[in-house]
């Protein structure tokens, strides 16, 4: 009778065990019933593989390491400058005067202040270059115009803390699809993703992935930070 059915649990039963009893399954178990010609679809979670990165030398994958690191103190800063901005312009939206607006985005201001001013001063130039091409990641603006549209304030704050120590342009945008640095930079987020390492917020700029591992095939170019730690070594021994 029971020939057209196969039982499928963690622990294994014969098929006559099986017919003996049927009807005294516990509850508390998971189990699946089949017949046979049946077709079982079982839902998995979404699996994201990623090429393998090639390096030139050992020597290329310590920088690789290094800029890693920089990414990693990057992103969750401008996860949060992220979620101010979106904050304070939802809250725009509901503000009608434009009097009471001003006043809000100056309160605002010294909020934003308060909470990124040491953070900002602690990073590198790497580090801070990295934070400008994130913010356009996650915003889908750059600094710069995140700047433009809360005035004169807050454009003198960036400037004032950022452009002494970081000498860089706010209006750095994402490109990891054409941009070997962005390239890094995305390549790292993912992989930190996959191994729960960073948590993800997903992107307001549209990435294209696929697209991104034909353009680099997975090879790692760190030439241009070799440089530049050259660079900040020079400087610090004169």
């Amino acid at each position: 009778m029971m020939k057209n059915i196969l039982f499928l649990s963690t622990a294994l039963f014969s098929l006559t065990a099986f017919s003996q009893v049927k009807d005294t399954i516990p509850l508390s178990e998971k189990y699946i019933l089949i017949k046979i010609g049946d077709t079982l679809t079982i839902d998995l979670d979404e699996v994201k593989l990623l090429p393998k990165t090639k390096f030139k030398n050992s020597d290329d994958l310590n920088y690789y390491y290094w800029f890693r690191k920089k990414v990693f103190k990057a992103y969750p800063l401008a996860i949060l400058a992220s979620k101010r901005l979106d904050t304070l312009n939802s809250r725009l939206l509901k503000i009608k005067s434009n009097s009471k607006k001003k006043k809000y985005i100056k309160v605002v201001q010294r909020y934003l202040e308060g909470e990124f001013t040491d953070q900002l001063k602690s990073m590198t130039r790497i580090e801070g270059i990295i934070l400008i091409k994130l913010i356009h990641r996650q915003t889908g603006k750059t600094t710069f115009n995140q700047i433009k549209e809360l005035r004169s304030g807050w454009r003198a704050f960036w400037y004032n803390t950022t452009a002494s120590f970081f000498s860089m342009s706010l209006k750095s945008e994402y490109h990891p699809e054409s941009v070997n640095e962005d390239f890094l930079i995305e390549d790292i987020l993912h992989r930190a993703f996959i191994q729960e390492r960073l948590i993800e917020q997903k992107p307001k700029l549209k990435i294209d992935l696929d697209k991104m591992y034909l353009v680099f095939k997975g090879s790692v170019n760190v030439d241009e930070y070799k440089k530049m730690f050259a660079e900040m070594k020079k400087k610090r021994s004169k």
